[in-house]
C-alpha cells in the first residue's frame, strides 16, 4: 500500500464525518490508484479544507452509519438498540454514538476502524 493510500485509509471516515462533498472529491482522486504530483497536491488541499469544517448531525450520522456496517451482522439485539437510541439523539455537541462505536470496534476487533483517525480522535 502506498503512502497516500495509508493516509486516505486513516482519514476516510473522519473526512466523511465533516463533509460528504470533500469525501467524494477525495474518493474520486483515489479511484484507479493512479497517483501523480498534481493529485497529491489536490489531496493535501482538500484535507486542509476539511480541517476547518466542523461536523454536523447529518455528516456524523452518515459516517457513523458506514461505521455501524462493520458491526451490524455480529452485534447483539441490545447493541443494535443502543446504536439506534444513540443515533436518534446524536448532535455534534452531544455525541455519545462515536465513543460507543469505538467500544464496539474494540469488542469486535475491527483493526481497520481502530487504526482510523475518526476512532483515534474519540474519547471512550
Amino acid at each position: 500500500m502506498s503512502e497516500w493510500q495509508r493516509v486516505w485509509a486513516w482519514q476516510k471516515y473522519w473526512v466523511m464525518a465533516r463533509s460528504q462533498q470533500h469525501y467524494n472529491a477525495l474518493r474520486t482522486l483515489a479511484r484507479g490508484n493512479q497517483w501523480s504530483a498534481q493529485k497529491a497536491a489536490r489531496f493535501e488541499r482538500l484535507l486542509l479544507e476539511v480541517e476547518k469544517i466542523p461536523p454536523t448531525t447529518a455528516t456524523l450520522t452518515n459516517a457513523y452509519q458506514h461505521v455501524w456496517g462493520y458491526f451490524k451482522r455480529d452485534s447483539t439485539e441490545a447493541e443494535k438498540q443502543r446504536y439506534l437510541d444513540l443515533l436518534a439523539t446524536l448532535t455534534p455537541n452531544s455525541d455519545q454514538l462515536g465513543p460507543y462505536l469505538k467500544q464496539l470496534a474494540v469488542k469486535y476487533q475491527v483493526k481497520y476502524l481502530l487504526a482510523s483517525r475518526l476512532m483515534q480522535a474519540m474519547q471512550n
